[in-house]
């Protein structure tokens, strides 16, 4: 009950105020100083269909982070109670930061999906000072916490932008020490 209540409030407080809260706040607040897309036209449909489509990815993204938080890393997203385990499978075998893409991808639904400017100021933003603090605070934690292992997992796995290939793929080299950190070919195929 105790480990349910610790992931609700670090969903509520992080992910949701970041991708639904203060989005809305914005539409809201700022309606008569943002943009919006006009109300028809195939190209207002299409950038709302991929405005959607977005969304429900990363919303998908961020569910999938957040169980493999707690299911593999025995933690949760937020920096007050952090994962005891450091969780290198799913899609965090693709990117360091899958959970914070997957915020980012909402965003740019929304902004997609609403034609708001002001949506898209607030994604750069959150995904500028996002960046800022894991070059600052969180890799230096992750390497004291995890030590090696961290580092093995950081020169394997770039911080953004994926590769076309997950670690282990067939073409490139894995170290057999990582499968400690479950950087194996047979992690996150679930």
């Amino acid at each position: 009950m105790l480990a349910a209540l610790r992931h609700l409030l670090a969903i509520l407080l992080l992910p949701t105020m970041v991708a639904i809260v203060v989005p809305q706040w914005v539409l809201r607040s700022f309606r008569a100083v943002d943009s919006r897309w006009p109300p028809d036209g195939a190209l207002t449909i299409a950038l709302q269909s991929l405005g959607v489509a977005l969304i429900i990815a990363g919303v998908a993204l961020v569910l999938r982070c957040i169980a493999l938080f707690a299911r593999v890393g025995r933690g949760t997203l937020a920096p007050w109670d952090p994962t005891r385990r450091l969780v290198a499978v799913g899609p965090y075998r693709f990117v360091r930061n899958p959970m914070i893409s997957g915020v980012a991808a909402t965003l740019a639904g929304q902004a997609l999906l609403t034609g708001s400017r002001l949506i898209a100021v607030w994604l750069v933003t959150v995904v500028a000072i996002n960046h800022g603090y894991f070059l600052l605070s969180e890799e230096p934690g992750l390497e004291q916490r995890f030590g090696d292992e961290y580092r093995a997992y950081k020169r394997t796995v770039p911080r953004w932008i994926p590769r076309l290939r997950a670690p282990g793929a067939p073409g490139r080299h894995l170290d057999r020490s990582l499968n400690g950190m479950g950087l194996d070919e047979r992690d996150g195929q679930d």
